[in-house]
Formats: structure tokens, C-alpha cells, sequence
């Protein structure tokens, strides 16, 4: 599924969020939902920002998206993001029935893939897109949260 037309142009989007995040002192994820070609929904980590253990990438993304096409569905959509969902995300993803997830890094610690498949069956979803550069940035967020 890696295939698709656009993939890394989108998870590019993606990343810079993420590195947005990672400017603000926010854990490095970005997050875009795209439909018809066109991103209706963009997110990134605010947790500290916000005092908000929910705001993740995805779930501001999943917000921005549900209001544009005034829908709690995105069963037509593809959302595109730095770092594996954690269960939460994943959660959320489900009851939205999104169409497809491509996932940048993986997250063995704390990602969804950990508890079975969490999204719902009719989702698509592939991960490694860019995982080199997502990966990269989480890597980096942290080393400098040890040294600083």
C-alpha cells in the first residue's frame, strides 16, 4: 500500500507538524487527513501546550477532518502520521471508520500494533512511509530532553 500516488507528499505535511511540535517542547508527531486529494484535517501534539493527556496528532487531526465534512465518519479518508497510534488513537480512528492509516515510524513501546489490531476491519493500514526521517526526530526530541 506504500504505492499510493501522493504518499510521501503527505507524510512530508506530516512531518512538518511534527517538527513544529518538536520546536514547541511537544513530543515530535504530526498527523494529516486527506480526502479527494485534499488535506481537511491537520494536527500535532499539543499535551503540554494544552495540559492535555488527548492531544495527540491524531485526534486534532480527527477533529479538523469530522468538522470539515461534518461527519463523524471518514471511511473515505486516509490519515497520515509521523509515529504509530497509541490504543487511544487507535480508538478513536475505529469509531471514525477511516479508510486507511500509513504510519511513518513504529512505536514498539507504546503503539497500538502492541494489543492486536485495533482499528476497524475495514481500515487499511500500512507502516514505514518515510520511517528513516520520522524516526530520526524522535530520536533526536529525546536525546535532547536527556542532554538539555
Amino acid at each position: 500500500m506504500l504505492g499510493h500516488e501522493g504518499d510521501e507528499y503527505y507524510m512530508e505535511q506530516a512531518l512538518r507538524l511534527a517538527r513544529q511540535a518538536y520546536r514547541m517542547g511537544e513530543i515530535p508527531v504530526g498527523a494529516v487527513i486527506v480526502h479527494g486529494g485534499k488535506i481537511i484535517g491537520r494536527g500535532h501534539n499539543r499535551c503540554e501546550q494544552l495540559n492535555d493527556p488527548t492531544a495527540h496528532a491524531e485526534m486534532e487531526a480527527i477533529t479538523a477532518a469530522t468538522h470539515q465534512l461534518s461527519s463523524k465518519y471518514l471511511n473515505e479518508c486516509t490519515l497520515y502520521v509521523t509515529l504509530e497510534p497509541c490504543v487511544m488513537c487507535a480508538g478513536a480512528l475505529f469509531w471514525s471508520q477511516i479508510g486507511r492509516v500509513v504510519a511513518g515510524a513504529s512505536d514498539p513501546k507504546r503503539g497500538f500494533t502492541l494489543h492486536g489490531s485495533l482499528l476497524h476491519p475495514k481500515t487499511a493500514w500500512s507502516m514505514g512511509l518515510l520511517h528513516e526521517e520520522c524516526g530520526s526526530l524522535m530520536t533526536s526530541f529525546f536525546q535532547s530532553l536527556r542532554h538539555g
